[in-house]
């Protein structure tokens, strides 16, 4: 599928230890010819970690896409009368913010660009990353599987043994679940086993 002038805004949330990995498949998107706008949720916006600096991610993200970053709920309001996207990603996609889309909570700039996406029926991508997305999160992914306009970068368990409950999406396979989404296609399979080995 040609992506070329495709606008994509693209969320991401606090699983800071993967955000190394997220921001290469940005750049992999605009070399694709996509138009990528970048929406941050709190936990990006202000907090370091061992991962990183916050003003650095930003300052890398803005560089990367060359537009301004959304990091308020005022700033993404216009999302959804202006239909300013053809299709919002979500990556890294925590278990808080799962638990929110699940649930209708629009408290962040993230959820608020989700909710006025999926308000004009255009579509969703997620790609999770949370330690409990087969525990306490589990029913949340299950409602957001079975929901309109929302698509899931394929995932596996990372770490059986040591975190059972743990989900982490393959990035890898960002791009193609967002040429499928556009298309309202699911990528398959959806559940990758041996994740860890792959």
């Amino acid at each position: 599928m040609n992506l070329h002038g495709v606008k994509i805004g693209f969320a991401l949330t606090g699983s800071h230890c993967t955000i190394g990995e997220v921001l290469p498949q940005i750049e992999k998107l605009i070399k694709a010819g996509t138009q990528v706008f970048p929406i941050i949720s709190p936990a990006v916006n202000n907090v370091s970690t061992r991962f990183g600096e916050a003003k650095d991610i930003k300052e890398r993200l803005k560089k990367i896409t060359g537009n301004r970053i959304i990091k308020s709920i005022v700033d993404a309001e216009p999302i959804g009368p202006q239909k300013m996207f053809d299709i919002i990603v979500i990556a890294p996609c925590t278990g808080n913010t799962l638990a929110k889309l699940a649930n209708g909570i629009t408290d962040t700039p993230v959820l608020m660009s989700a909710k006025a996406q999926l308000r004009n029926q255009r579509p969703v991508v997620l790609a999770i990353s949370t330690n409990d997305g087969l525990g306490l999160n589990a029913k949340n992914l299950g409602i957001l599987l079975a929901t309109k306009n929302i698509f899931i970068v394929p995932f596996g368990q990372d770490d059986p043994l040591q975190k059972p409950t743990s989900l982490v999406s393959r990035l890898d396979l960002l791009l193609p679940t967002i040429e499928k989404a556009l298309k309202r296609e699911q990528i398959q399979p959806i559940l990758l086993s041996n994740f860890s080995m792959l």
